[in-house]
């Protein structure tokens, strides 16, 4: 994987440079005030080859949908129905698709570097039970950093050209080890601190289930499937833009990385699976039923909507139809759970919402999100804390913004600096006084 890498590498590198000295001056679109007062949205600004993200058809990991990457990507050679994130990852980091023999080279990979130093449990075990899951997380990654490649070999001095090798290195071995720590907070967490060693027969995701103490084939399935379509979402959300701003500053991945995943910590961003199953949490409590009907559904989500708050898990700033992404995990639980009574309540929710949203005549996307059915999946195998679901999809997200990053260093990719103007040149601009655009 890593050679097949470096001869795309190269050759991306090449056409680059010469797309840049042929058309680098060329206009690309235009900006208007209210994208720049408004959280920067549909501004054109970055390049990200792992994935692109389309409003009508969802998301695609190197021009492959959901359905596609389901049916062309290894599987686990036990039955496995589901593909394998090592397989995604391949293909996000080379643009290949991977046979089973090199999927299960990059398990074997990951396996080797899967070893978590003591001090990393050390810093975790040093914050008191209370704190929130991510917070530990992102604890464990930074207790991690010790370990990075690049940050060694920087201070001793490298070539830039050179620069990706210790990031690939350190990305790899940042994948290996965060089912490992993502599975020490849990188990300390909700366990009673009673911790399972990995498993050198399983591969990533299975691992994970494993030592997080779920053995059943159905959950790892469920996990490889969950570590897929959460691996990436383009470049320009919240983790996956931190963690390439923060790399820009040549940051080791471990640190871009944990800032990254300071910003999924966000309820606008990864948090929102712990929202959604909070909220329907709520609503089984205030109607007095585990199987609320429609009508039921439709007057809450309206009282909800009155009381000047968001029904969590619909709605997407890109995305205007349902995302596919639910589409999987609604064809998983068809398959693995069909007479559960959460999972038709999440079913029944998504035959509601829609209609009351779109009567709203606001709302652009009135669709579920990924968020919107994650955790009713996991509650069916009994992982109720819906305060750590955040880390599972921080664990998946790795995947995307490391092969991403690996990509930055590899193209040389400069630091990231846009230009910030305040409110007050703006209105000597709109006054016809300064021209604030440099052109």
């Amino acid at each position: 994987m890593k050679e097949r890498f470096k001869e795309k590498a190269d050759a991306a590198s090449a056409e680059i440079k010469n797309i840049l000295k042929e058309h680098g001056n060329k206009v690309a679109g235009e900006v208007t005030l209210s994208q720049i007062y408004q959280g920067m949205r549909g501004i054109t600004g970055l390049v990200t080859e792992t994935s692109l993200l389309d409003s009508q058809e969802g998301i695609r990991f190197r021009g492959y949908s959901i359905p596609e990457l389901q049916q062309k990507l290894p599987k686990f050679p036990d039955g496995g129905e589901q593909p394998l994130p090592e397989g995604l990852f391949y293909l996000m980091l080379t643009g290949d698709l991977p046979d089973a023999e090199m999927a299960e080279s990059v398990t074997d990979n990951w396996m080797r570097r899967s070893h978590v130093p003591n001090h990393v449990f050390d810093a975790i075990d040093a914050l008191p039970l209370h704190t929130h899951p991510m917070t530990m997380f992102v604890v464990g990654v930074m207790a991690l950093q010790t370990e990075s490649t690049f940050a060694k070999q920087y201070g001793e001095g490298i070539n830039k050209k050179d620069y990706w090798d210790p990031v690939y290195d350190d990305a790899m071995t940042l994948i290996a080890r965060l089912p490992r720590v993502a599975a020490y907070i849990y188990r300390r967490k909700y366990k009673n601190n009673e911790h399972i060693h990995p498993n050198g027969l399983l591969d990533w995701s299975g691992n994970l289930a494993h030592m997080l103490g779920y053995e059943d084939k159905g959950f790892m399935e469920l996990m490889r499937l969950y570590m897929t379509i959460h691996a990436d979402h383009e470049g320009g959300n919240v983790s996956a833009h931190t963690t390439h701003l923060v790399g820009s500053a040549l940051s080791d991945p471990y640190l871009a990385y944990a800032a990254g995943m300071n910003g999924l910590a966000g309820p606008l961003h990864g948090l929102a699976n712990q929202e959604v199953i909070k909220w329907i949490f709520e609503m089984q409590e205030a109607l007095g039923t585990d199987a609320p009907d429609k009508v039921q559904i439709a007057d809450y989500v309206k009282k909800t909507l009155e009381e000047g708050k968001v029904v969590p898990g619909y709605g997407h700033a890109v995305l205007r139809k349902t995302d596919p992404r639910f589409t999987a995990q609604m064809e998983f639980g068809k398959k693995h759970m069909p007479d559960d009574k959460l999972v038709n309540t999440v079913w029944n929710i998504y035959e509601v919402v829609p209609p009351i949203l779109q009567s709203l005549g606001k709302v652009k996307n009135p669709w579920p999100n990924v968020d919107s059915h994650s955790g009713a999946l996991l509650v069916h195998y009994g992982m109720v804390e819906y305060e750590y679901y955040t880390v599972l999809f921080a664990v998946s997200r790795a995947l995307g913004v490391m092969a991403s990053l690996i990509w930055d260093r590899a193209l040389g990719f400069p630091l990231e600096r846009p230009k910030s103007v305040t409110t007050k040149l703006v209105k000597q601009w709109l006054d016809g006084k300064d021209n604030i655009w440099g052109d």
